[in-house]
C-alpha cells in the first residue's frame, strides 16, 4: 500500500512538472480554505470539488526537494507501520490524516485564498503512528511528561523544522507561495496519527469469535 501511494504521488508530480502545470494544479486541485465558506469562489471554473481537495492536494508538490523528502519519509515510515498494522491501516491513516490536516489548516485561516499542496499533512499521520510504534526507549521522562510523549514531541518538532527548511529552499527556487509550509496542516495530520494508532492496534490484533466446544 505504501509503495502504491508513493508511485501514484510521484507519477502525478512528474506529469505536472513535465507539462508545466504545477501552478495551475495548485489552484484547481489544492486545498484552499476560503472555498469552504465561499462555494462560489470558483464559480464557472472547472476545479476539483472542494471536499476532494484534501486528497487531490497530496498529489501536487512544489518541486523535487519537496516530493523527494515527502516520499522518502512516507516509504520509510509507512512500510514500518505496515509491518505492524498491515496495509489497510496505512491507507486509513493517510486518508484521514489528509482531511485532518486540511481541517486544522482551515481552522488556522478560514479566509485564506492560498492553496495548500503536498502530502506532508497525510504523511504526518503515518509519522505519528511510526513514532508511537518505534520510538527509542532511551528517552527518559521529564517531570510529568512520559518518555513516550517526549518521543512524539521531538519527532513532530523535527518533522516540522525539516519541512520549514524545504519550504525556504522551494521558495527560492521560484515557486513563491507554493514553497510556504502549512504548519497547522502538519500538526493536524500528526494529531490524527496519535488518535488513530491505538484503535488501529486494537483492530489489527482483535480477537476473533471463540470456537464453541
Amino acid at each position: 500500500m505504501t509503495n502504491g501511494i508513493a508511485v501514484i504521488t510521484f507519477a502525478a508530480f512528474l506529469i505536472l512538472s513535465l507539462t508545466g502545470q504545477v501552478d495551475t494544479a495548485a489552484v484547481l486541485g489544492g486545498f484552499i480554505p476560503a472555498r469552504i465558506d465561499d462555494p462560489q469562489l470558483f464559480a464557472g471554473v472547472v476545479a476539483v470539488p472542494v471536499w476532494l481537495t484534501p486528497l487531490s492536494c497530496t498529489l501536487i508538490h512544489a518541486g523535487w526537494l519537496h516530493i523527494g523528502f515527502n516520499l522518502l519519509m512516507l516509504v520509510f515510515c509507512g512500510r514500518q507501520v505496515e509491518q505492524v498494522l498491515q496495509m489497510r491501516a496505512v491507507l486509513i491513516l493517510y486518508i484521514v490524516g489528509a482531511y485532518g490536516a486540511a481541517l486544522l489548516q482551515w481552522v488556522a485561516g478560514p479566509a485564506s485564498p492560498s492553496p495548500m499542496v503536498g502530502a506532508s499533512g497525510a504523511i504526518s499521520a503515518v509519522l505519528a503512528t511510526y513514532a508511537l510504534l518505534y520510538g527509542q526507549r532511551t528517552v527518559r521522562r521529564i517531570g510529568p511528561f512520559s518518555a513516550n510523549f517526549l518521543r512524539v514531541i521531538w519527532l513532530a518538532a523535527g518533522w516540522i523544522i525539516l519541512q520549514l527548511m524545504i519550504g525556504v529552499a522551494s521558495s527560492r527556487g521560484g515557486f513563491g507561495d507554493l514553497g510556504q509550509i502549512a504548519i497547522a496542516a502538519h500538526i493536524g495530520g500528526f494529531l490524527v496519527g496519535l488518535v488513530l494508532t491505538r484503535p488501529l492496534l486494537l483492530w489489527r490484533f482483535r480477537k476473533g469469535p471463540r470456537p464453541i466446544v
